[in-house]
């Protein structure tokens, strides 16, 4: 096993990472930019180095940086978490170079994986079905060619990269011309996209893989990721609702017939999506930890990052499939800094911060009363684990989360959990990736939050009546005539109810 790890990430994830090796007695490195000095994650590993971001950027995607940074204070490995560099193959190579090992695939499986339509060619000669579409595009005339074979609506979407990030639907010549009149203006060429047919209405599930890069390959069950908006996560669950068990095999079957062709080694989650005739198309591998990996963990007890360290420590895994044991099932829910109407970014200081507790409830934050909350990074205050006996359980305790889930200060996505969990077509399996942003949740809670808005500012009202009230009587000429409500209000609750819910 490694004796001492660099954490090539920030935030909740750094944190986590932290913490499984604190368990396994590892030591840990973190690393930082100015707006995290004195963070969580900082504060919890056993060494920290600050990185210099002046002239290059930001420091957490500087390769010759971290690597130096690890060598210097003798790191034998490096995890990289998820986002910024934790699928970069040349990050990966850099590390192999100098004698670090990278805690996740090796460099060629990154390169593979990472090219979408590369990775379907290899999905197609393993039987496995894939969205038609196309290869890269070179230009407008070819784009509107394949459209026209295809048929619109149709997604133009990126050849590398992944979080849902540079997707677009179009829906007609119009749209598909000013879209690549557009791809200059911000910094991508037309070659780095390909078009696949638009299937709707579909929901979005992926599986958990492990495997030791020697034809080992386990699964740790599946997660339904379909509660989306702008192709953005918002609520994962695990099992997937009302998903008959023959689709279930099969969808485990792909995943793991995929990562055999691609010799794969360390965890990776395989994406689909499924019609509603429980169709499965694949659309790409995750060669990292997943922000949801959380949910997998409390049904099947396994700890991921351990099971990460194991496998790149050459320990290889010692569980075999008939030995995963998956009990309950768990909801996880992003909890972003964003406006939950619009979902643009808040940003502020928290002036007040409780996290929920209790049994079967986890939380996975860096945040606290007092942070302040910028726009240099990903909105992502914590994420909110709730465990069950079944699905409809790990719902009641999920909404009993949000509830006690207290922040001021910025608006959070709270609201929009709760809207959703509180539609009875969640664990039926009746949403689709597009309910949350073209049905009718979206209209309840506009509705919803200007409510009680409106309720709150009455109840502030009322209250800086009272208190005014009481201030005049007490004083020693009170008539009762003073009043004339023109007076600040001692205490507002005005807004409580759209930032806090």
């Amino acid at each position: 096993m490694f004796k001492r790890i660099l954490v090539a990430n920030r935030g909740e994830i750094a944190a986590r990472i932290i913490r499984t090796c604190r368990l396994l007695g590892i030591e840990t490195i973190a690393v930082y930019s100015e707006p995290d000095n004195g963070s969580l994650h900082v504060r919890m590993a056993d060494k920290a180095a600050r990185l210099n971001t002046a002239g290059k950027g930001d420091g957490y995607l500087d390769i010759d940086q971290l690597v130096g940074v690890a060598s210097k204070l003798g790191a034998d490995a490096v995890h990289p978490g998820y986002g910024f560099l934790s699928e970069d193959w040349k990050f990966a190579s850099a590390c192999e170079r100098a004698g670090i090992r990278f805690i996740g695939p090796p460099p060629r499986t990154l390169a593979s994986v990472s090219n979408k339509v590369s990775c379907k060619g290899i999905a197609q000669s393993r039987g496995i079905p894939t969205v038609e579409g196309s290869g890269p595009i070179t230009g407008l005339r070819q784009a509107l060619r394949i459209a026209h074979e295809l048929g619109y609506p149709i997604l133009l979407k990126p050849v590398r990269g992944g979080g849902g990030r540079g997707i677009r639907t179009i829906n007609d010549d119009g749209e598909m011309s000013e879209v690549f009149k557009a791809l200059p203006r911000v910094g991508i060429g037309p070659s780095g996209f390909f078009l696949e047919r638009y299937i709707s209405p579909v929901r979005h599930l992926e599986v958990q893989t492990a495997s030791d890069g020697h034809g080992k390959v386990i699964h740790l069950g599946e997660r339904e990721c379909t509660i989306q908006r702008r192709y953005q996560k918002l609520i994962e669950m695990t099992p997937a609702p009302l998903l008959r068990e023959a689709s279930r095999e099969r969808l485990l079957d792909y995943a793991i017939r995929l990562m055999k062709g691609l010799s794969y080694e360390n965890i990776g989650t395989v994406e689909f999506v499924m019609d509603t005739d429980e169709n499965f198309y694949f659309t790409e591998v995750n060669p990292r930890l997943q922000v949801e990996h959380p949910i997998t963990e409390a049904i099947s007890g396994v700890d991921l990052v351990e099971l990460q360290l194991r496998i790149a420590s050459g320990e290889g895994i010692v569980l075999d499939q008939e030995e995963v044991h998956f009990k309950g099932a768990a909801i996880e829910c992003r909890i972003n800094a964003e406006d939950p109407v619009d979902l643009l970014p808040s940003i502020g200081r928290i002036t007040e911060w409780h996290i929920p507790t209790g049994m079967g409830i986890r939380v996975e934050t860096a945040v606290s009363r007092g942070s302040s909350i910028t726009s240099h990074y990903d909105p992502l205050l914590a994420k909110l684990v709730a465990w069950g006996e079944n699905l409809k359980g790990a719902r009641t305790r999920m909404l009993q989360a949000l509830d006690e889930f207290y922040v001021r200060g910025i608006k959070t996505t709270i609201p929009l959990h709760k809207i959703i969990l509180n539609d009875r077509r969640l664990l039926r399996g009746g949403l689709n990736t597009m309910s949350v942003e073209n049905g009718d949740i979206r209209q309840k809670l506009v509705d919803t939050v200007f409510r009680e808005r409106a309720l709150s500012v009455q109840v502030g009202a009322a209250i800086a009546a009272t208190m005014m009230e009481m201030d005049l009587r007490a004083k020693p000429n009170y008539t009762g005539n003073e009043h004339n409500g023109r007076a600040e209000p001692a205490h507002s609750m005005s807004g409580r109810f759209y930032e806090a819910i």
